[in-house]
């Protein structure tokens, strides 16, 4: 499947990038670093790849945030009943704020922007944090293939 998708995101550039670094922090366990990676290979500029999978998945993680913020109770239910689920809710119980410094890993990161609006962590520090870390991740990506 991470073949197919990285190929659908290559045909169709960074409109199939934002689409897919969008779904990957949302529902699909894809990785949009591979799309990245791909679409770049492809010929997309690496300026336009950043961009567009930084707004694909930052709108994503705001998607995932007012998720948990707005449907609390169902949310917490949905991550008590997952493993990455119960390791971002640790998490956050832990170290509260400072959890969302990992927000940018595989796997438990997206469960943790969903966590920070369950927990209503004020959004000026959800859009601080995970924003950045997550932008912060294509560039040193895009900075990396480019070299």
């Amino acid at each position: 499947m991470t073949e197919q998708l990285t190929a659908w995101a290559i045909e169709h550039g960074v409109l199939g990038l934002f689409v897919l670094a969008f779904l990957a922090a949302t529902i699909l366990p894809f990785s949009s670093e591979l799309a990245l990676t791909g679409v770049i290979a492809a010929g997309a500029s690496p300026w336009e790849g950043v961009v567009s999978a930084s707004l694909g998945n930052c709108l994503a993680c705001a998607f995932n945030y007012g998720l948990g913020y707005l449907v609390r109770e169902k949310m917490l239910v949905k991550l008590e009943g997952s493993r990455t689920g119960r390791v971002a809710l640790g998490w956050m119980d832990r170290w509260g704020l400072w959890s969302l410094w990992l927000a940018w890993l595989p796997a438990v990161g997206d469960p943790l922007t969903i966590v920070a609006g369950v927990v209503r962590v004020p959004l000026y520090w959800f859009v601080g944090i995970v924003f950045t870390l997550r932008i912060a991740r294509y560039v040193v990506l895009a900075l990396l293939l480019t070299a």
